[in-house]
């Protein structure tokens, strides 16, 4: 049985993640983390997101230490901010309970720490900067065909909800680290972000990233391939949050098969 401990509790993810668990015959939810000091400690996590009593309390983060200790959880989920994940991913890792973590925004230098954390408490860990399957396979697309556009011009165009703190998406960066590696360039001498004013003409090895911000929607990634009398756009819409849900509970399926010590993406949950 896969005890499943979920940060963000009754934010938008992290009530999907409760309600699909809950669903599920081979695991439990032992926690339900919130911010700290929330005005919902101690009330039933089901009841708050509206799928009954659960009878697991909602707890606030400053006392994440003692409820991940007691609760038993194997495997701590987290959809929150990147400087709360941060935190957390540190405190839980040295109770040896594994990692599933689809939080963005993270700076270079907490990447850095946070896979040194995971390699030295040997707790295994899938993170990914969108868990959505068809995302995936949209990174795999971008993976195959940009070696056979080498003289095309490539921008990168992403849209999400009025709410989104981090700018551009980590689907959208992921998106740019793919091409610029297939590409042999360095990130940071090519990405431009957004224009303005007289810029002069694009250069051959700038990649453009542009992000749009607006009511509900819950993310659009679209990259374009644009050569002489043609272009190519690869695209992924998702409909719902269901698209993420999904991908994590394949995640948490696959934890105990990762390797110890290892960050695992979602190429490795999916075999791509």
């Amino acid at each position: 049985m896969i005890n499943v401990a979920v940060t963000g509790a009754v934010g938008r993810m992290g009530s999907g993640i409760i309600k699909k668990v809950v669903e599920q015959e081979n695991m439990n939810l032992v926690a339900a983390i919130e911010v700290p000091n929330t005005p919902l400690e101690n009330k039933d996590i089901g009841e708050v997101i509206g799928i009954g009593k659960t009878g697991v309390k909602i707890t606030g983060a400053e006392n994440l230490e003692e409820v991940i200790g007691s609760s038993k959880a194997n495997v701590l989920v987290d959809f929150t901010i990147a400087n709360a994940a941060f935190e957390t991913i540190k405190k839980t890792a040295k109770f040896g309970v594994n990692l599933v973590v689809g939080t963005t925004g993270f700076s270079d230098e907490q990447i850095k720490d946070i896979h040194k954390i995971i390699k030295e408490s040997k707790v295994k860990a899938v993170i990914s900067s969108n868990m959505s399957i068809g995302v995936n396979v949209f990174f795999k697309i971008l993976k195959d065909i940009t070696p056979l556009l080498l003289d095309y011009d490539i921008e990168i165009i992403e849209t999400h909800h009025n709410k989104k703190k981090d700018s551009p998406s980590g689907t959208a960066m992921t998106a740019f680290e793919i091409i610029s590696e297939k590409l042999n360039r360095n990130t940071d001498d090519i990405g431009v972000f957004g224009r303005k004013g007289v810029v002069g003409e694009r250069t051959k090895n700038e990649i453009g990233l542009h992000a749009v911000r607006g009511g509900d929607i819950i993310g659009t990634h679209n990259v374009i391939f644009a050569g002489e009398g043609e272009h190519i756009e690869i695209k992924h819409v998702a409909h719902n949050r269901d698209v993420f849900v999904l991908g994590v509970i394949k995640a948490l399926n696959f934890i105990e098969n990762g390797v110890p010590g290892k960050i695992n993406s979602m190429n490795d949950v999916l075999g791509i």
